[in-house]
């Protein structure tokens, strides 16, 4: 004999470890070894073969003739002896006979094991060709053993082998699992056998052995001998992977029990025979051994890199064929968890380091979880559904987003189904399902980053379908009654590691803080729950994933705009034809980038997705007023405004991107999507923007700030059939905007003039425009009316705003119509084509750049002071008394006049431009709104005293020239016009008074301002810079800078020390000179009178 080769030695080895593990091997078998093929053994005589079993009907006695027949389907059925019954299943499950005329007999379909016959009759095998449960191993693995390509000297055998079926190993030991299940529903359903007992463990060893040497011939399919015209590659554990895949094509009950093929696994088989490896390989080595290949094979397979991703053809080898095989492993809980065990799990043991961007490619879930529509990865789809935008109809647009979110749907859903499946598995089995989460999370914080290479960090699809789970995952503690929402500890972070914050802004806190803070809470911290992990895994995994993805879109549209200006430089150029192919490329470029908006917009704007975090987004909202609420009840009842001065701690050390992140959605709804907050959301967005603008020291970012402003003002522009857009009905209804939007819109107003930012001088017209815009949204609500008056009961404060508005309207007025007069001077000069084109040609370039750099900023200037100007318009109508304060009523008299001046004054025709509603100029309209704030203060003294001081730019014939355009147009009633007129009369009379008291001659400069140059009346002394000033200056500076205009040093109005000694030299120097003016002018009034 010769010696066994390395392999027959491995072979051995795994048959003997299968074999000892088998619980229905017999003690009576004989070891591995002798089941192997030996040398060709003496023909002896052979018994004569039992003919196949077919009934028993000869051992049973006739029927007596006299006696009647029963009843048909009353007889007992027959039953054979438990040896012809045995003998017959084992022959039909494994295919094999020990007796060569029964072989030849079935056409040798039964396969003639020669050698183990003559083996065994060697051996003095008891029951002679008899198939028994002795033997069954040794059966299946000289079966198994049998070589078609084997050369063979012995000529009666080779007609065996080259009858046996062209099957593979796994093939073949399918057909046997699929025959012991038929014989098992035979026993079950008709009971053939007496000995039924006997007959199971029969079956059971036999579905033991089979489903061990499957278990096998999946670890290592060259084991056995395999067809030659079978590539080894194509064997074992691809050939279970082929029947997994065909699970998505199971569309009807029928088709899963119908199967041609008695060699493969149906759909419904597939789940029995995964349960029947489970229940064989029960050690997690062994079974992540069996079928490991499998799911490697399966979360690798090359649909899930086709470029046409979701949106090509799916059919059963299709990427739906592997997320239903998938969903068919995970749902037997064995294979979940070992699934989880994988090193590949977490993208280990694959030979490459694992980062952010091969996470998704060389994990387990990976490849599924990066399907998507989004142009990077998935160019095709663009491309596909998408091209030539332009041309595309809203209603084909629309067909390609019903299609492709349809397949969204179900894809998300079955992720959902598979992660939700190995949470349940085991607890094991939850951490590492959340740990994969937080690995997520942890390599791609680079994706918050402001200069991104997208080739660093994970895909959009990769991210946004992970978050789609986190968000299903959530929604069980999102319940309408936030029964659950103080189960979410604010101690988490103490203890958890899952979310690194060492680089993350914190909302209040320094980082050392918030060290301090963990080193502190650390004891009264509790292990994190299910609730925590998911709640903040899905905070962070938006902030770098959903959010940033929102982010690339709307970058998008600002490339379009970019693209935008520069096609219309190239159209106003001259020599168009030479720049026709610049023109075509922009034009590409930009249907390229429509396309890439397009299909962003089928996954970022899909209406489940949207829906689900709108309402994550609110119930994070929630949770974080009830974690400052002093009460901790919000929204039952709501948050009583505003907030105490000590913030929570829990509070202050919260990353900054929690709060940022609810802003930053609520804007993209507000803006993209308004529609999706008809449902829910307007509420929240509402409460939670009034809670932190009327308490802004609860957040230390300024920029987080405006953007909460932003938000409510994108939720007011129209939208639909409400002029007032989305928001419109809840801020003009809902209680807490009733109470608090005045208050907080006008103390946001104060504090954004420092934001502390270099960019703050321009950022705080951006912000005080959409105040301003808010307010008009809702002045016609009386309520709201009667809350700036109550605001406006707070002197102090009310002023600043005052102040600020009249601030803004003399600079943004200024800028706006100088940028005008310097457009309208441009556009003069190029309109005489003659003298233009003899310009030099650098000449014109440098022009024509200065005219687009004004035309961009004058549309700019004229919008915030127009929306400034309306503002002052209706204040000034609702109430009069902070604006007759002496620090703010001469500033406003000033500014007023001042742009009466360029309106209707000598150079107004400055102001003419071509298309002035490109510049969204309206000269009319502005007119009409400072002449309104003249009749609506044209009652109070203090502001006729003021317009008459004006001594800069009233002049009696501005209101002349005003009241006739306004006449003409017209802007104005006749009955507005005579109060105009009634006003000028006023004026005039108030300047006579003044001319006469102010007549004092020349006056000492150290009773005169040092800022304003005029007779100081209550003169103060700075304490640090020791500058003496008269009060009203110091406190209208102090309204808009709180520091010493001298030294730059803080400074409040209470720090400024009365310097009475000059005050009374003052009073009487006004006393003297006021005596000597009056005494002439009685003089000359005697003299005349003698007369």
């Amino acid at each position: 004999m010769s010696e066994p080769t390395d392999a027959d030695r491995i072979r051995a080895k795994r048959i003997a470890k299968l074999q000892a593990a088998s619980p229905a091997s017999s003690s009576a078998t004989s070891s591995p070894s002798s089941a192997l093929p030996s040398q060709p053994i003496a023909h002896l005589p052979q018994p004569k073969p039992k003919p196949p079993f077919l009934t028993s009907r000869s051992s049973s006695p006739a029927p007596t003739p006299n006696v009647p027949p029963k009843r048909k389907g009353t007889a007992p059925p027959l039953k054979v002896d438990y040896h012809t019954w045995e003998n017959e299943t084992i022959s039909t499950v494994l295919k094999v006979t020990l007796s060569k005329s029964t072989a030849e007999a079935t056409g040798f379909d039964l396969v003639w094991l020669k050698h183990l016959q003559f083996e065994l009759e060697a051996e003095g095998y008891p029951d002679g060709m008899r198939l028994t449960n002795d033997i069954v191993d040794h059966l299946l693995i000289t079966r198994l053993e049998l070589d078609p390509q084997a050369m063979s000297d012995d000529l009666e055998y080779v007609s065996v082998l080259a009858s046996l079926p062209s099957l593979s190993v796994f093939e073949y030991l399918v057909g046997c699992w699929k025959r012991i299940n038929a014989a098992k529903s035979v026993l079950l359903k008709k009971s053939p056998v007496a000995e039924t007992q006997r007959a199971t463990v029969l079956l059971d060893k036999l579905r033991d052995l089979i489903i061990s040497y499957a278990g096998l011939t999946l670890q290592e399919p060259e084991m056995f001998p395999q067809p030659i015209d079978r590539p080894m590659s194509s064997l074992g554990s691809p050939e279970l992977l082929s029947p997994l895949l065909s699970l998505s094509a199971l569309s009807t009950p029928l088709y899963a029990s119908i199967s041609a093929d008695q060699t493969a696994l149906t759909p419904a088989e597939v789940e029995p025979f995964l349960q029947d490896i489970v229940t064989r390989f029960t050690d997690p080595d062994e079974l992540s051994q069996t079928l490991g290949t499998l799911v490697r094979l399966l979360s690798s397979h090359h649909s899930l890199m086709r470029p046409e991703g979701i949106g090509g053809s799916s059919g059963d080898s299709g990427w739906r064929a592997v997320v239903s095989g998938m969903e068919a492993l995970v749902g037997v809980k064995p294979i979940a968890e070992m699934i989880t065990r994988m090193p590949e799990w977490f993208g280990e043991g694959v030979g490459v380091e694992v980062t952010a961007a091969n996470f998704e490619r060389v994990t387990i879930m990976g490849p599924l979880l990066r399907l998507g529509t989004f142009s990077r990865e998935w160019p095709a789809i663009a491309q596909t559904y998408f091209s030539d935008p332009t041309k595309r109809t809203r209603a084909d647009v629309d067909s390609s987003n019903a299609s492709l979110r349809g397949t969204l749907k179900s894809l998300q859903s079955s992720l959902f189904q598979i992660f939700n499946t190995l949470v349940r598995t085991s607890s094991e089995a939850r951490e590492r399902v959340l740990e994969y989460f937080a690995t997520v999370v942890r390599l791609n914080v680079k994706r918050a980053g402001m200069q991104v290479e997208s080739d660093t960090v994970a895909t959009d699809s990769f991210m946004v379908n992970l978050q789609s789970v986190l968000l299903r995952f959530a929604e069980p503690f999102m319940d309408a009654r936030y029964s659950k929402i103080d189960r979410i500890d604010r101690y988490y972070f103490s203890v958890s590691t899952r979310v690194d914050l060492k680089e993350e802004t914190r909302i209040k806190a320094t980082s050392d803080e918030a060290a301090q803070w963990v080193e502190d809470s650390k004891p009264q911290a509790a292990p994190p729950n299910f609730i925590s992990d998911i709640f903040y895994l899905c905070n962070a995994l938006g902030h770098y994933g959903y959010i940033r993805t929102i982010q690339t879109y709307e970058g998008f549209g600002k490339t379009l705009d970019d693209y935008q200006r520069h096609l219309d430089m190239i159209n106003g150029m001259p020599y168009q034809a030479n720049m026709q192919h610049n023109i075509d490329g922009v034009k590409n470029e930009m249907s390229k980038i429509q396309s890439q908006q397009l299909a962003y917009r089928v996954q970022l704007l899909d209406p489940d997705l949207v829906f689900r975090y709108i309402g994550f987004t609110s119930f994070v909202s929630t949770w974080l007023i009830r974690g400052v609420d002093p009460r901790g009840t919000h929204p039952n009842p709501t948050v009583e405004l505003p907030l105490p001065k000590d913030v929570p701690m829990t509070f202050r050390v919260l990353p900054e991107f929690i709060i940022e992140d609810v802003v930053e959605y609520f804007l993209f709804v507000v803006r993209q999507s308004p529609e999706s907050l008809d449902l829910s959301g307007k509420n929240e967005l509402v409460i939670f923007a009034l809670t932190f603008l009327t308490s802004t020291w609860y957040i230390k970012n300024p920029f987080l700030k405006a953007k909460i402003n932003e938000a409510v003002f994108y939720g007011v522009l129209p939208y639909g059939n409400d002029k007032h857009g989305i928001l419109g009905y809840t801020l003009n209804s809902h209680p807490v905007a009733l109470k608090h939007l005045i208050r907080a819109l006008t103390h946001f107003y104060i504090e954004v003039e420092q934001t502390g930012a270099s960019s703050q001088f321009y950022d705080k017209f951006n912000a005080r425009r959409n105040i301003a815009y808010i307010l008009k949204a809702v002045w016609d609500n009386p309520i709201h009316r009667e809350a700036l008056n109550a605001e406006a009961e707070n002197v102090d404060k009310f002023i600043r705003f005052v102040n600020l508005m009249i601030n803004d309207v003399t600079y943004l007025m200024d800028e706006s119509l100088s940028e005008l007069t310097q457009i309208h001077n441009i556009q003069t000069e190029m309109r005489d084509q003659t003298a233009w084109n003899a310009r030099p040609q650098q000449y014109r370039r440098e022009r024509e750049g200065t005219l687009r750099g004004l035309e961009r900023h004058a549309s700019g200037y004229t919008t915030l002071g127009r929306s400034t100007v309306g503002l002052l318009k209706d204040f000034t109508a609702e109430t009069k008394g902070p604006f007759m304060m002496p620090e703010i009523v001469e500033k406003l008299a000033a500014m007023l006049d001042y742009n009466l001046d360029a309106l209707v004054g000598p150079k107004c025709g400055e102001l003419r431009v071509q298309d002035p509603e490109k510049y969204k100029f309206s000269p009319r309209q502005l007119l009409s709104d400072i002449l309104q704030v003249y009749m609506n203060l044209s009652d109070q003294e203090e502001f006729v005293r003021a317009v008459a001081n004006d001594g800069r730019s009233y002049r009696k014939e501005l209101f002349v020239a005003a009241m006739e355009t306004a006449r003409r147009v017209p802007l104005k009633t006749e009955t507005e016009i005579e109060v105009l007129r009634l006003f000028v009369e006023k004026v005039e009379e108030m300047k006579t008074t003044i001319e006469a008291e102010e007549d004092l001659g020349e006056i000492p400069d150290e009773f005169l301002d040092p800022l304003m140059f005029t007779i100081m009346r209550d003169p103060v002394t700075l304490p640090s810079s020791r500058v003496v000033i008269d009060r009203s200056t110091i406190k209208s500076h102090l309204l808009s800078d709180i520091k010493d205009p001298f030294n730059r040093a803080p400074l409040t109005i209470e720090d400024v020390i009365p310097n009475a000694e000059l005050k009374a030299q003052i009073d009487a120097f006004i006393v003297e000179r006021r005596s000597k003016n009056s005494a002439p002018e009685e003089e000359v009034k005697m003299d005349v009178s003698a007369d």
